[in-house]
Order: C-alpha cells, then sequence, then structure tokens
C-alpha cells in the first residue's frame, strides 16, 4: 500500500462513496440471497451486477487520477507517474 494522498473534490469522493455505499448493499442483498437459498441464477446476476458497478467505480477514479494526479506529475517533469499509470492498468486489467 502506497504512502502517497490525493486530495479529491467534495462531489467526486461523493459520488465515489455512494458507489461504493450501492455496492456494500448489493453484497449484503446477495449474502441475505445465498443465507435464504435463493435460486443461483439470480444470486449470480446479482454478482454480474456488482462487478459492473465496481468497474464504474474504476473507471470513475482511474479518469479522476489520469486527469488530476497523472497530469500534474507530468507538468512537475515526473515520468515516474506514467510508469505507475501503466503498471496500474497492467493490473486492472488481469
Amino acid at each position: 500500500m502506497s504512502t502517497k494522498h490525493t486530495y479529491r473534490q467534495e462531489d467526486l469522493r461523493r459520488s465515489l462513496m455512494h458507489r461504493l455505499s450501492r455496492v456494500e448493499g448489493q453484497v449484503r442483498g446477495v449474502r441475505r440471497m445465498l443465507e435464504e437459498e435463493s435460486y443461483c441464477v439470480d444470486i449470480l446476476t446479482q454478482v454480474a451486477a456488482i462487478r459492473a458497478a465496481l468497474k464504474g467505480f474504476s473507471r470513475e477514479l482511474l479518469d479522476s487520477h489520469v486527469r488530476g494526479c497523472v497530469r500534474q506529475g507530468i507538468v512537475k517533469g515526473d515520468d515516474a507517474v506514467v510508469e505507475e499509470l501503466l503498471d496500474t492498468i497492467h493490473k486492472i486489467m488481469k
């Protein structure tokens, strides 16, 4: 885990938190479905929805990172941010 920190605009932070709260609710719902012995296909459908919600979260965060952190690093002449971005993209594309 990195020791770096990022300041996020309040509207972005709120949007990301809202997305995560929704995912948490979906995960709790899947747990409840499993406890209630819901039909496998119904659970799998909800898992797919969770996956899509996490992808949306990741896209929003990555967009913000590129437009903020990466852009600032490049302007400051820090080429390491480009390598870090590429490493991150490789990790999330696995």
